[in-house]
């Protein structure tokens, strides 16, 4: 559980208890994922420097007072060109359809430099995402929490230059100014969100902190080190499959991964000189699985050819996506 939030005086069924969805939204590499993961308190959703590491939506369960948070950590707002980018995006907006309060991340920085003219090629398709997301919530005629992020390295009057701007969309009620990594100013927005909670019993255990399969959670953690160690050499051609977890009678776990890369030359880069790099990322992916479910894991991981994953309808229901978006 977060330091933000508050150990419940009451009992999941009282009559005071709320429990409800909040989807965050951004565009990719907002600082969604970390924010959902400072919310719950432990890491649920993976996060590195790339755009677009999240896939899927992956509810982490975050308790504030009498309510119980149920946090979307959508995939990222952004222009789609390709199908599992549709997917994405569409999984992203159906989250948000079905909340009980929104969320815009917004890279404060980022959009602090485009609204001086001195933003980059990367500010300004990330301003074109946020316009995005902004579009979206006046099609659905939702209003949303602005938590402007990174504000630690921005001087206060530019903030507030932002949040003007911002607020003139008409798509925001409230605005929060927060860092996610540091995890400062998510007091206030977690007072907003147990407020927007309906009333109703909780939907998890108190001590249940996600809802996502651990299965699919172990697959991601290794897709994490992926991306963490391959930088620009390989991380949007590959996905990694939980293909079996086996109980042991010492409680340790048995799993094994499959990393499915599109091409021949991408198994090289994966495996790395004399299998240094898959050593790499499957010892580290089995530390953070073992701290992530409390118990000895012994990974198993191996790369394999698959030239049309991406394309393979099973992947997309697997991970709870639309296919046909």
């Amino acid at each position: 559980m977060s330091e933000n939030s508050e150990t419940t005086p009451i009992s999941a069924g009282s009559e005071k208890a709320r429990c409800g969805f909040a989807a965050i939204l951004g565009a990719p590499n907002a600082g969604k994922s970390t924010l959902v993961n400072a919310l719950v308190g432990q890491k649920i959703s993976i996060v590195t420097q790339k755009v677009q590491t999240t896939r899927f939506p992956v509810r982490g369960v975050a308790i504030h007072g009498d309510a119980q948070i149920v946090l979307v950590d959508t995939p990222g707002v952004f222009t789609p060109k390709r199908r599992l980018d549709r997917a994405m995006v569409a999984s992203a907006w159906g989250g948000a359809a079905d909340a009980d309060a929104l969320v815009h991340v917004v890279d404060a920085p980022a959009a602090s430099r485009m609204a001086e003219n001195r933003g980059d090629g990367s500010d300004k398709r990330t301003f074109e995402d946020v316009q995005q997301v902004i579009e979206g919530l006046q099609k659905q005629g939702r209003k949303a929490i602005l938590a402007l992020n990174k504000v630690d390295v921005l001087e206060r009057a530019k903030l507030l230059d932002l949040s003007q701007a911002f607020f003139e969309k008409d798509v925001y009620d409230e605005v929060v100014m927060i860092s996610a990594l540091k995890s400062s100013g998510l007091k206030r927005l977690n007072d907003l969100l147990g407020e927007r909670m309906p009333l109703g019993p909780w939907l998890y255990p108190e001590d249940q902190v996600a809802d996502t399969p651990m299965r699919v959670m172990a697959a991601e953690i290794t897709r994490e080190k992926v991306f963490l160690r391959l930088h620009e050499e390989l991380p949007y051609h590959a996905t990694v499959e939980t293909d079996a977890w086996a109980e042991k009678k010492d409680g340790s776990v048995r799993i094994d991964q499959t990393l499915y890369v599109m091409r021949d030359g991408h198994k090289g880069i994966a495996i790395g000189k004399g299998g240094e790099t898959l050593k790499w990322i499957s010892q580290n992916a089995r530390k953070d699985i073992a701290e992530a479910i409390e118990r000895p894991v012994h990974l198993f991981l191996h790369v394999k050819v698959r030239e049309n994953w991406i394309d393979e309808r099973s992947h997309y229901t697997a991970l709870g996506l639309d296919f046909d978006a």
